[in-house]
């Protein structure tokens, strides 16, 4: 039963006989699909690699690096489909593809790289660090139906105790030989670090010296260049000497309480206002009537008076 509207309608003559995307002309992998059946995709190594077509030395591909990859399927493993991932690397141009292993369930690479061989996989079950949980149930009922099992077990167990016995004895040697006297390391080391650290603190002040001096030359030049200018020869603020312009706190001057009284009293009282500037208008009058007849030079002292009302 199909839902409504799903684009997937086959009429009741052609069922059974075509599929829904073959009859509406459709890809399987949608919209994003290219026209060779292939769909861009983000892929993520799922382990290192190396780049066989980089020259002359093949370069290392970390996991997790991810590409731009062409997904397309490629085959079936019974039921279960076989991708394939293709991609280029960037550094040489080179193709990588990385095809699905249903039947082993990893990744295998096909073309343009090799796995890295890390050692994983080479061990038996249970060796190379790996840690194995049997169940035991599953244990006695095969020791029990077959006893050659039991001893098998046995000597297996036996002969890896003894590797990993061996191993671990090269390794408390090795600890022991490079650690028998831990002063003397640690002294070494430290002396080692003491002369790497002084080297790098003398190229740190060698660096610092060489950038004041570089400010204090320039300095200097601008200096040089700004006396030198006839601008700045005129204009007081740029010259250099102790002559120099300096700021100064304006000072009020002090004025008498009396005269200070008196100009106060005047302002609160306006009789006193009024009076002052009929006076001073009565002044202005006779001191034009004065000038216009007898000349500016016999009228100073009247001017005076009249000014310093």
């Amino acid at each position: 039963m199909q839902g409504f509207n799903m684009g997937r309608y086959i009429p009741p003559d052609l069922e059974g006989l075509t599929t829904p995307n073959a009859l509406h002309k459709k890809h399987p992998l949608g919209a994003r699909a290219r026209h060779p059946g292939s769909l861009t995709v983000r892929f993520e190594m799922p382990f290192a690699i190396w780049c066989t077509t980089c020259k002359p030395h093949e370069t290392i591909i970390g996991q997790g690096v991810r590409f731009n990859a062409e997904k397309k399927k490629v085959g079936n493993y019974y039921s279960t489909p076989v991708y394939s991932f293709r991609m280029k690397h960037g550094a040489c141009g080179g193709w990588i593809e990385i095809r699905t292993d249903p039947k082993n369930t990893e990744y295998v690479v096909t073309e343009g790289a090799r796995r890295r061989d890390t050692g994983v996989g080479k061990e038996g079950v249970g060796e190379g660090g790996e840690i194995v949980i049997r169940d035991g149930l599953a244990g006695f009922a095969e020791a029990g139906s077959d006893p050659f099992a039991k001893l098998e077990g046995k000597v297996e167990d036996k002969k890896r105790g003894e590797s990993e016995r061996d191993r671990i004895l090269k390794l408390q040697e090795r600890q022991a030989r490079d650690w028998e006297d831990p002063y003397e390391k640690s002294r070494r080391l430290r002396r080692a670090f003491r002369v790497e650290r002084k080297g790098l603190e003398r190229r740190e002040d060698g660096k610092r010296m060489k950038t004041a001096d570089l400010v204090a030359e320039r300095k200097a030049m601008f200096r040089s260049e700004l006396t030198g200018n006839t601008r700045a020869v005129v204009d007081p603020f740029l010259s250099s000497d102790g002559s120099a312009w300096r700021p100064e706190v304006k000072r009020r001057k002090l004025v008498a309480s009396g005269v200070n009284r008196a100009r106060r009293r005047m302002l609160v009282n306006p009789r006193l206002r009024m009076a002052r500037s009929r006076k001073s208008r009565l002044l202005e009058r006779s001191y034009r009537h004065h000038v216009r007849w007898l000349g500016w030079w016999t009228m100073r002292p009247i001017q005076s008076e009249c000014l310093g009302r």
